[in-house]
């Protein structure tokens, strides 16, 4: 099982080129076919000018400015993806990414996305968390401070729930590459041993798709996610396969602590599903 074609939302000019190279190198490691999207928007101008033709004047050399960056990034995808075995594929508009991306992602496997670090800006990036959210795929989010993907050794994150076991899923062809998995559940104290029939259970189930897993459960200690990081860091992962667990309130995604935990940290990849 593998994943037969990977997408990004690539952005032109320098802060783009990380993700983009990872995107590359991950495609040519799994042999799949490479979809770049391109998209960008001007958030809403309210003109009080007055004049009518400067008003035309400023919206069109904001539109000028977006095809122009999409021209960049387009060019720069082309060139990265050159030496691929699979054809690479490019669509481009003008809107904001997350949205463009979800969109397209019908066309996906997987999405490979660049964690959030500080401010976005969601008129010019594809914020992990709605993509995550939104999309119905796979999100692998690439660590900003992480070294280059191996996933040799990979922590499942485990929770007894549907997101967890989509992400499980979403996530085999990655396993299945990997040297050893960990199958981790962190818990209440007086809940350990139920949690580690379970986690054996997954384990077992891994096993059977040629995984090499073992599972193991600890107590939470009142932070989950903080139990997690260290577990991963101790198991010597450099990516995590866990369910995101959220919901939209006035537009807004809000998170479980869990989630939040493993997106605020910028050392360990992550593959998340909702």
């Amino acid at each position: 099982m593998s994943y037969a074609s990977l997408m990004l939302h690539v952005r032109p000019g320098p802060e783009g080129a990380p993700l983009l190279a990872a995107a590359v190198d991950l495609a040519r490691r799994l042999n799949a076919t490479l979809i770049g999207v391109g998209a960008e928007m001007f958030p809403p101008v309210v003109f009080d000018t007055g004049y009518a033709y400067v008003e035309g004047e400023i919206y069109a050399a904001l539109r000028e400015t977006l095809e122009r960056n999409l021209k960049t990034a387009h060019d720069a995808f082309h060139v990265a993806t050159e030496g691929l075995a699979e054809p690479a594929l490019w669509e481009a508009g003008l809107e904001q990414p997350a949205p463009a991306v979800a969109r397209a992602s019908r066309a996906a496997d997987l999405i490979i996305a660049a964690a959030a670090t500080g401010r976005v800006d969601p008129f010019r990036e594809a914020p992990p968390t709605d993509l995550v959210m939104t999309a119905g795929r796979p999100v692998l989010v690439l660590a900003s401070e992480g070294e280059p993907l191996a996933g040799e050794r990979v922590v499942v994150a485990w929770k007894d729930t549907r997101e967890a076991r989509r992400a499980l899923a979403d996530a085999l062809p990655l396993l299945e590459r990997a040297k050893e998995v960990l199958v981790l559940e962190v818990c209440e104290s007086d809940d350990v041993e139920a949690a580690r029939i379970r986690a054996g259970d997954v384990a077992r189930a891994l096993e059977r798709h040629g995984v090499a897993a073992r599972p193991t459960a600890c107590a939470s200690h009142g932070d989950a996610g903080g139990e997690i990081l260290q577990q991963a860091r101790l198991f010597g992962a450099d990516l995590i396969v866990a369910g995101a667990y959220g919901h939209s309130r006035l537009g807004e995604w809000i998170f479980g602590g869990v989630t939040r935990a493993l997106l605020a940290q910028a050392t360990t990849h992550l593959l998340l599903s909702h």
